[in-house]
């Protein structure tokens, strides 16, 4: 109970901070220097103020999407989801329903099919948490997928790749430093042995399930998934490659929305003159994740010969995980339009990993033993250090 109370309340508060920024960059619009005779102080002083309160709304919005995201599968925690192919798609409805509800918020801005490319991607990633939290734990898991997203994330900003325009920032030097220390904690984390429990049969009973037609009874491990019928050493492989993919495909989702920014003012493309809000690309990125997830969730159930395996359990904590994620996207998206991505996603990434391994180790004991907790707090000021230099790299 006290657990679902703090997720609302974050909830709360990121709708508010995303509110309040959008308020007030449009009465920030009002610092200008409109008059030929104003003196050069003003102008020197609106500016200051202005980058000062960008980088402070850019890193408070930035924070909420870790604390968002690094508490986005809390809610299935102790609920059985079985294979997960019926939860990701829960999830990802109501992701898409809140992200309706954004863009009525932003008067509907133009609709791009091409930023539904990212939420495709990023469905397809989303397949395989489920499995990878079974395999590994939430904590390990989500460092893990998260290590791999900054890798791609931060070098296509920094270095433009896939037809993005390269980012600058101030200092470099601090900027490489810190998405290397965030890079080398998930490392140190891959050391850290997760003790992942499964839950008691008795919470496992699917909402549809198959009988037997010989007894009448239940089947004994019809709520097994299939990571759960294979040998340790096997699950943890797949786990970790699993988390892997995911946060690869992740990472990728986002490349889509800053492709068309990077040619919007290239007068031979097709994106000339595209928004570089990038809030206003949110809700075809939902769109995408949507009607890819539909898409999977059907040819699971043509696999399945129409027999999926439903969790009533699940569908509450779905709803509230999707709602999370929608709003720690805004607030993620938010951030982008305040700083640059070189600087958000090293500390997105790696901060909402180093959150899941907080709730892992604090909460439900996934992480238990000296050594492992050694680890654990070495990785957790890495990572910790490199948030603050890739903070500090674009002052």
């Amino acid at each position: 109970m006290l657990r679902a109370k703090f997720l609302l309340l974050l909830l709360f508060v990121a709708a508010l901070l995303i509110a309040s920024c959008h308020i007030a960059e449009g009465a920030e619009d009002g610092c200008k220097n409109d008059g030929a005779g104003e003196l050069e102080s003003f102008n020197i002083t609106c500016n200051s103020s202005r980058a000062i309160s960008h980088f402070a709304y850019g890193i408070t919005a930035n924070m909420a999407a870790v604390f968002l995201y690094g508490s986005n599968f809390v809610p299935i925690k102790r609920v059985e989801t079985g294979d997960g192919m019926f939860f990701q798609w829960v999830t990802c409805a109501a992701i898409w329903v809140v992200s309706m509800f954004g863009d009525l918020m932003l008067q509907s801005p133009k609709f791009c099919p091409f930023a539904m490319l990212g939420g495709v991607l990023w469905a397809t990633g989303n397949v395989g948490v489920v499995p990878f939290v079974k395999a590994i734990g939430l904590g390990l898991g989500i460092l893990i997928s998260g290590s791999s997203h900054l890798l791609i994330g931060w070098a296509s900003s920094r270095f433009g790749w896939f037809g993005i325009a390269a980012q600058n920032v101030s200092r470099p030097i601090l900027n490489y430093c810190g998405a290397g220390l965030c890079l080398l904690s998930g490392l140190i984390f891959f050391f850290v042995k997760a003790d992942v429990k499964l839950l008691h049969s008795s919470e496992t009973i699917p909402l549809l399930i198959d009988r037997r037609t010989n007894s009448g009874s239940y089947g004994q491990n019809s709520s097994e998934s299939w990571i759960d019928t294979i040998g340790p050493k096997s699950k943890r492989f797949i786990g970790f490659l699993l988390a892997v993919v995911a946060g690869l495909m992740y990472a990728s989702s986002i490349i889509p929305v800053l492709y068309i920014k990077s040619h919007s003012v290239h007068h031979d493309s097709m994106f000339y003159e595209a928004s570089v809000y990038d809030l206003d690309y949110v809700h075809a990125h939902c769109c995408g994740i949507f009607i890819a997830s539909t898409v999977y969730f059907a040819i699971y159930c043509a696999a399945m010969n129409t027999k999926p395996k439903l969790y009533s359990r699940a569908v509450l904590p779905g709803l509230l995980s999707g709602l999370m994620w929608a709003i720690g996207t805004y607030c993620w998206f938010l951030a982008n339009n305040y700083l640059n991505s070189v600087i958000t996603f090293p500390i997105v990434t790696a901060g909402y990993g180093l959150v899941a391994a907080l709730w892992g180790c604090l909460v439900f004991k996934e992480i238990k033993g000296l050594a492992n907790c050694l680890i654990f707090s070495l990785a957790s000021c890495v990572v910790l250090t490199g948030s603050v230099l890739t903070a500090i790299s674009n002052l």
